[in-house]
């Protein structure tokens, strides 16, 4: 069976900008074939590497006197409240997988900041998600809104549920 073809045209259809294009292909010392392509486009995204947002990431603070559990340590952060309480967050970038579908996708993003918020021994209390789709008259959008709103609103109730 063969693969589909490979080359710089395809590299950028799967998100590779140029410049990563070449250098996947010095790295391997020959052409990415359309296998590798599609491996990089997934390990590279802004799903897996947050490969657009990182620089800002990067900006907010992640050590402090008040730090129980600094950012990147473990599953999520952990400010001290004083008198003995500490308040988990937890951040997750998981805009690209919605578009594809929406229903699922949210739930990957909600799920994985609850889950985290979970593995560190705490329990939610609030849910802050920051949403863009674009423009409301357009069908796709109106899809991808209603996809991911029914998630959140799953997810929100079934928390209150578990109360």
């Amino acid at each position: 069976m063969s693969q589909p073809i490979a080359n710089l045209e395809v590299a950028i259809k799967l998100g590779i900008k140029e410049d990563e294009y070449h250098l996947i292909n010095q790295k391997l010392g020959r052409e990415a074939n359309f296998t590798e392509l599609c491996i990089f486009s997934v390990m590279w995204s802004e799903h897996c590497s947050y490969k657009n947002s990182i620089k800002w990431l990067k900006t907010l603070p992640r050590d402090g006197a008040k730090m129980l559990v600094k950012a990147g340590e473990e599953n999520a952060g952990v400010v001290d409240l004083g008198n003995g309480l500490g308040c988990v967050f937890k951040i997750e970038s998981h805009n690209h997988p919605s578009a594809i579908e929406p229903y699922q996708g949210a739930a990957t993003g909600v799920g994985g900041i609850h889950r985290d918020i979970f593995t560190m021994g705490a329990r939610p209390i609030a849910a802050l998600n920051s949403l863009r789709f674009g423009k409301l008259e357009n069908e796709k959008t109106k899809h991808l809104l209603k996809g991911v709103v029914k998630e959140l609103a799953i997810m929100a109730i079934a928390l209150v549920c578990q109360r």
